[in-house]
């Protein structure tokens, strides 16, 4: 049995499971972004004997703690290298911190690394490789997962997909910006509330938003594309293009089996995001490689990171 912890920007979870992609307890909360990383760690110095009481295991049954962080981590140090969403994380030794709480040894990976580890061998991924995960959430991140083992190039990550630069056009001219200000759900959002701006287009989603622009979600504008707005959909079909693009080039360079996509921009669903996008990626890819990657929603839920965590340890602590 071992204990997974996933560390995020908004969200805290722990779970406890054998690596069979089930999960005997679970335990979830929301981070409190300004009491920094001391608020977390002691979130989960006191949400562990929590879970175990919950789940009704005992500490002995624990065998290790695997932790999936938002953000870039060094596999040689066991160290945090940096959190882009709460300030204090950096080159924190966090798997020797958790390793002294627990009492157990820990292993500390990326966050959407064991994500796409967890639907590689329990998920949308399992009984293929290689495998691309890509996370599309309030930022976009990647993993790739070869033959069931996280690729992770030098030792400090890989996959980064959201980081990739795409080119832009407006009336000045052409430009870059990366993948995750463009596609993710805060990109989205931010470009929706721009483009909102003296629009009489934007009515329907602005009156989902209560008539606020700071309001305006990916879910608005979600709900607004499904009933045909043109707005919403423009917005939308802007961050799928720069998406397909993306995954075109990720084709392009591994070529992987399967492209597994999860994060909460891809509960938009196969008629909203997953089909037009397949279409795009189609129109575009390099065509030797044409037909050989499919395009599929994630299957673990939001534990998809608890579960990653869990298998992580159970690879590198037996």
């Amino acid at each position: 049995m071992y204990l997974g912890i996933e560390i995020g920007g908004t969200k805290l979870q722990l779970g406890v499971g054998a690596d069979d992609g089930k999960l005997r307890g679970l335990w979830r909360g929301a981070v409190d972004v300004a009491a920094g990383p001391e608020g977390i760690r002691r979130q989960i110095v006191a949400a562990v004997p929590e879970l175990l009481a919950k789940a009704g295991i005992d500490r002995g049954e624990l065998r290790g703690v695997g932790i999936g962080f938002g953000g870039p981590v060094d596999d040689a140090t066991h160290t945090v290298i940096k959190s882009h969403q709460i300030e204090g994380w950096d080159h924190f030794p966090l798997a020797e911190w958790i390793a002294e709480v627990v009492g157990l040894p820990a292993a500390l990976g990326n966050d959407a690394d064991v994500a796409g580890l967890a639907e590689a061998l329990h998920g949308a991924g399992k009984g293929l490789s290689p495998i691309f995960y890509i996370t599309i959430g309030s930022g976009i991140g990647g993993g790739f997962i070869i033959n069931g083992e996280i690729y992770r190039g030098c030792g400090k990550g890989a996959a980064e997909i959201g980081h990739l630069r795409i080119p832009a056009q407006s009336p000045q001219g052409f430009w870059f910006i990366t993948l995750e200000d463009i596609a993710s759900g805060w990109g989205i959002e931010s470009e929706a509330r721009l483009q909102a701006t003296d629009n009489s287009w934007a009515k329907q989603v602005l009156q989902r938003a209560g008539g606020q622009l700071h309001n305006i979600t990916v879910r608005d504008l979600a709900s607004a594309a499904a009933e045909g707005d043109d707005f919403a959909w423009a917005i939308l079909r802007r961050a799928f293009e720069s998406l397909a693009e993306a995954i075109c080039h990720v084709i392009a360079l591994l070529c992987p089996r399967r492209i597994i996509i999860g994060g909460g921009v891809s509960l938009m669903g196969e008629k909203l995001l997953f089909e037009p996008l397949r279409r795009m990626v189609a129109e575009r890819v390099f065509k030797p490689f044409a037909g050989l990657t499919d395009i599929v929603p994630a299957a673990l839920g939001e534990e998809v990171v608890v579960h990653g965590a869990i298998a992580l340890a159970h690879k590198h602590l037996v």
